[in-house]
């Protein structure tokens, strides 16, 4: 078999990366005269985008447009979102009297003082601090201005957690490069020792052959004939060209910008199918150790894989 060794060498041209982590954080807030709001995420691997939203009752109205909001910096993770409210006004609430309330309390304590014959000091402070004489009553807030507040941290936070997401992918692609290099080189390895098996095979058909006919006289065809037809059970042409045709797939894959964690999460798979079949095979020591090595470099690459959005 002729093997171009040219064909192994890696595409080493550089590529803008575009690939992002699953972990990511970010954090900032906005001051204004009438309130203080904060935004922080973060991020950890999920096969889908989990949003898990905690923030102050008050601005639970606002949890479609924060979500909304989010889908536009992210696609994949389990994000958590803490977002805090400070109010600086006074007027954010304000204090309600129950009259009605009130004289129930005031003539139901009158009753008690005839009735058990006891004093009746009921006072004006005493009074006031019984339940819900006095409360405190929310505002109706102008949902238009609550939401321009809380866009403005919202999106940077989002920019910032991209940010570091964006980083992280730097250094994924760089690791997964290095290992798609090694990963080639051994199939590389596989390809140039198969027709060696294939000669070795040949050479040691015709010695035990010799051997048992103590002739020098052999039929070189029927030699031929069994050569090829273990040539054909251990050829590994197929998977080896398949794994190369792989390995430039991801490559390729590592400069896309969406949906780029799944496709290579597939394309791993079909390189351990491809690793599998070239051990299942494989009737020679060298090659069957070289295959345990791709499917150990496939797994670490599949590992780094499901870091990636």
């Amino acid at each position: 078999m002729n093997y171009n060794k040219s064909v192994c060498k890696m595409d080493k041209r550089e590529r803008k990366t575009m690939i992002k982590s699953m972990t990511g954080f970010g954090r900032a807030e906005t001051v204004t005269p009438e309130r203080k709001i904060s935004v922080e995420l973060k991020s950890v691997n999920h096969r889908y985008l989990d949003l898990n939203v905690k923030m102050p009752k008050k601005l639970s109205f606002l949890e479609g447009n924060i979500r909304s909001l989010m889908k536009e910096y992210m696609q994949r993770g389990k994000v958590d979102v803490f977002i805090n409210c400070e109010d600086y006004t006074l007027n954010c609430g304000s204090l309600k009297y129950n009259r009605e309330l009130a004289g129930e309390y005031l003539g139901y304590l009158k009753e008690m003082a005839e009735t058990f014959g006891l004093e009746n000091d009921i006072r004006v402070s005493t009074l006031s601090r019984y339940p819900e004489v006095f409360t405190m009553e929310e505002q109706a807030m102008d949902e238009d201005q609550l939401w321009s507040s809380l866009e403005i941290p919202l999106r940077e936070a989002c920019r910032k957690f991209v940010e570091t997401r964006t980083r992280e992918g730097e250094n994924l692609k760089k690791d997964l490069i290095e290992k798609l290099e090694g990963l080639d080189e051994k199939v590389c390895l596989v390809a140039e020792r198969s027709p060696e098996v294939v000669q070795a095979y040949r050479e040691k058909l015709e010695a035990k052959m010799h051997e048992l006919l103590e002739d020098s006289q052999i039929d070189d065809s029927r030699i031929a004939a069994e050569v090829v037809l273990f040539s054909d059970k251990i050829c590994n042409d197929e998977e080896t060209v398949r794994l190369r045709s792989h390995i430039k797939g991801m490559k390729k894959i590592l400069d896309e910008s969406e949906g780029v964690g799944r496709k290579l999460d597939f394309m791993a798979q079909e390189m351990n199918r491809e690793a599998n079949t070239i051990l299942s095979k494989s009737n020679d020591l060298t090659i069957s150790n070289i295959a345990i090595d791709l499917k150990t470099e496939i797994e670490k690459i599949r590992e780094q894989i499901q870091n990636i959005e």
